[in-house]
């Protein structure tokens, strides 16, 4: 028979304490990690709030920037190209865009320049677009 020669098996009690040791975290370990994650996700959670307000911001700014349009193709399709000055409101979907309309001479003989200014809030902080054109007042 071919016998090896085995070492002796360490007793159960001094098995269980070698694997405590080795797969336990530390006090020390365990605050480290806290302290990283106190760091952490805070920062996400702004990084996130910031991403989700920009996009909301862009999302109005397209709105917006039709609104502008459609208040500029309006005034040339009407033809009035006077010197004016308007507000008004207009709806788009659930939200309200808010508009200046400034109509001015533009310095370059007969043409009058026209503005609209339109203004839109996202999370309590109100932005604006505004748009221009050259009109012929005739």
């Amino acid at each position: 028979m071919n016998w090896r020669h085995c070492p002796p098996k360490p007793n159960s009690a001094a098995r269980r304490r070698a694997r405590r040791r080795t797969a336990a975290f530390t006090l020390a370990e365990v605050l480290a990690a806290m302290l990283f994650m106190a760091i952490v996700i805070p920062v996400a959670i702004m990084g996130l709030r910031l991403a989700s307000q920009t996009g909301e911001v862009a999302s109005r700014k397209a709105i917006a920037v039709r609104v502008a349009e459609r208040v500029l193709n309006e005034l040339t399709i009407a033809g009035t190209g006077q010197a004016a000055a308007s507000d008004g409101t207009l709806r788009e979907g659930d939200l309200e865009y808010r508009y200046q309309l400034a109509i001015e001479p533009a310095g370059l003989d007969t043409l009058n320049l026209a503005t609209v200014q339109v203004f839109y809030r996202v999370q309590e902080k109100e932005y604006d677009v505004q748009l221009s054109t050259l009109l012929n007042p005739q």
